[in-house]
């Protein structure tokens, strides 16, 4: 029998992955079992079924940080995302790693991610009995809400490495904790260059000890940060910095809760979408009939409460604020 394309590139991964690599053919496989594709490898294929999906193509009108800030620069989730796969493969290729495998978690680490932010899943948070993380929310996205309510049916690493990109559990897979770092070194520097493009910081705000360490520009810092993931685990079964990067990336994460996570300039607007959003989740408790048909099997089975966390949790910012008005603003109306 010939050999697929498939077959090719699985033993191309046995033959140059590192020891340490999650192999396509050894993975856990699939919540559903399907037939193997002649074409792809079971990680190409999920990477191909997140960026396929509705709630991935929503991401690109979802806050990162800024509440839709004056100007086409700054980040979205969906853009920070992006960069997050990118910082990841870059990574997983310096350690021989899955390449495939890092790539789609990272694109599917933030699918549960809610409208407006971090002020959006903080309100789902403290409303959602039970509470609301948007790593949970992400796994739950892929595994029940798309496509219908069948989910992406991912494979298992994939699936952890969504889920474990933070909170306390960590991925098996070396592939997911590349993704968790990235994650950090991604974000931490991309809203530094989003600050600075709104007068929320200056470059020479960041400490002159933090700089000397990782850089004094947003692709030197990046470099710098890359480049010590890839030597510091190098040979390691764990993905690690080195003491002086890792203390120097602290430093920088607590600096940018202090200057523009934590700043009225920066968060002045956050009360307004977490007011909207506490408003929405009340009204379509109140009239769960109103929620569209997708969500009305999730009310029946899980209950009045899931059901809307699911629908407003997927909104994005634009959705939320449109839903918001024909829940609350009157009509505009005229007497001839």
């Amino acid at each position: 029998m010939a050999v697929t394309l498939r077959e090719s590139t699985e033993e191309l991964e046995q033959q140059t992955l590192s020891p340490y690599a999650a192999l396509a053919t050894a993975t856990k496989g699939r919540l559903r079992p399907i037939p193997p594709c002649a074409i792809r490898t079971c990680y190409q294929r999920d990477i191909d079924r997140i960026v396929h999906s509705k709630s991935f193509r929503r991401l690109m009108h979802k806050t990162q940080v800024f509440l839709q800030p004056e100007g086409d620069h700054y980040r979205t989730r969906m853009t920070h995302t992006l960069e997050v796969a990118r910082i990841a493969r870059t990574i997983a290729r310096g350690l021989r790693l899955n390449e495939d495998l890092t790539e789609a978690i990272a694109l599917g680490h933030d699918l549960g991610h809610t409208p407006f932010g971090h002020a959006g899943e903080r309100i789902l948070n403290e409303i959602l009995p039970g509470g609301f993380r948007h790593n949970e929310q992400s796994l739950r996205v892929v595994d029940r809400l798309e496509n219908g309510g069948d989910g992406l049916n991912l494979c298992y690493e994939v699936r952890r490495g969504i889920l474990c990109h933070t909170g306390p559990d960590r991925a098996e897979t070396l592939e997911g904790q590349v993704v968790r770092l990235s994650d950090k070194i991604a974000y931490i520097n991309h809203d530094i260059d989003d600050a600075m493009r709104g007068g929320i910081i200056y470059p020479l705000d960041i400490p002159l000890d933090i700089s000397q360490v990782l850089g004094f520009d947003h692709s030197g810092r990046i470099n710098t940060l890359v480049g010590d993931v890839i030597r510091a685990s190098q040979g390691k079964d764990k993905i690690c910095q080195s003491e002086a990067c890792g203390s120097a990336m602290a430093r920088l994460r607590a600096f940018m809760f202090e200057a523009v996570y934590h700043n009225p300039i920066a968060k002045g607007e956050e009360s307004k979408a977490q007011d909207m959003i506490a408003r929405l989740f009340e009204y379509y408790q109140k009239d769960p009939d109103k929620l569209p048909p997708d969500y009305q099997d999730i009310r029946m089975r899980e209950g009045v409460d899931r059901a809307v966390c699911d629908y407003i949790a997927g909104m994005t910012d634009k959705y939320a604020v449109e839903k918001y008005c024909e829940a609350y603003v009157p009509l505009a109306w005229s007497v001839k």
